[in-house]
């Protein structure tokens, strides 16, 4: 249950970029839906294999290229679907960090309540 309230409130933080910075596109909720499922399969899949194979780049700028590894992976997730869409890789870093605080927040959020039960 709380999985899927998870997936919900991540493909509304999506449409939320959308809404927010002109360099994402949502053409609907369907397919934010399926954007939130593909960038959090790729965040569980691809994203550990590339923080290991660029971790001495990431020690060198001190964290920093972690910024990078996430911004491609969201625009990983547009180049797979025809309903999102990011219009270079500097939109995808900026819409990357918005989606991530949006996602901090609905984390925190949803443990607050599921703690209280």
């Amino acid at each position: 249950m709380k999985l899927i309230f998870k997936w919900l409130l991540h493909a509304v933080a999506l449409l939320a970029v959308a809404g927010l910075y002109s360099g994402v596109q949502v053409k609907s909720f369907t397919a934010a839906l399926i954007a939130a499922f593909v960038i959090g399969l790729l965040n569980t899949i691809v994203r550990p294999v590339l923080v290991v194979l660029t971790l001495p780049v990431t020690l060198i700028t001190l964290g920093l290229f972690l910024f990078v590894i996430n911004a491609l992976m969201f625009w990983a997730a547009s180049g797979l679907l025809a309903g999102f869409h990011v219009t270079g890789f500097g939109a995808a870093l900026i819409g990357s960090l918005i989606y991530s605080l949006l996602g901090v927040l609905i984390d925190s959020v949803l443990q607050s309540l599921f703690l209280k039960k």
